[in-house]
């Protein structure tokens, strides 16, 4: 068989419960954006995404989770936000260390033409 050239493979992940989607790219760039914003409207804002759906995915990973991802911090002077907890920073590292195993692994198959 004649080698293709010029291929590529792109992965993506989801990772799910039985019913429901616990994290893929975009709950990871959410959870992402609150760490950078300390916010969860600024984090939907920044991602043209309303507070109420990404209000909805920060419930449904923490309910998901063993412990939260992400805590809200409650108004006064300074205002309220939003903060990532240890869980959700380790989350995001673990996304993404799995996320770029499968990528490696898709790319070294695709090399050999296993695929």
């Amino acid at each position: 068989m004649k080698p293709q050239k010029n291929l590529s493979i792109l992965v993506r992940l989801w990772i799910n419960n039985k019913t429901k989607p616990f994290l893929g790219k975009g709950r990871i760039l959410l959870l992402e954006n609150i760490r950078k914003h300390g916010s969860i409207r600024s984090a939907a804002k920044q991602m043209n995404m309303s507070y109420r759906k990404a209000w909805q995915m920060i419930e449904d990973m923490n309910n998901l989770s063993k412990t939260p991802l992400v805590t809200k911090r409650v108004g006064g002077k300074s205002g309220g936000g939003a903060i990532l907890t240890k869980s959700g920073e380790n989350t995001i590292k673990v996304f993404y260390k799995i996320e770029n195993h499968l990528q490696k692994t898709a790319s070294q198959l695709l090399k050999k033409q296993i695929i």
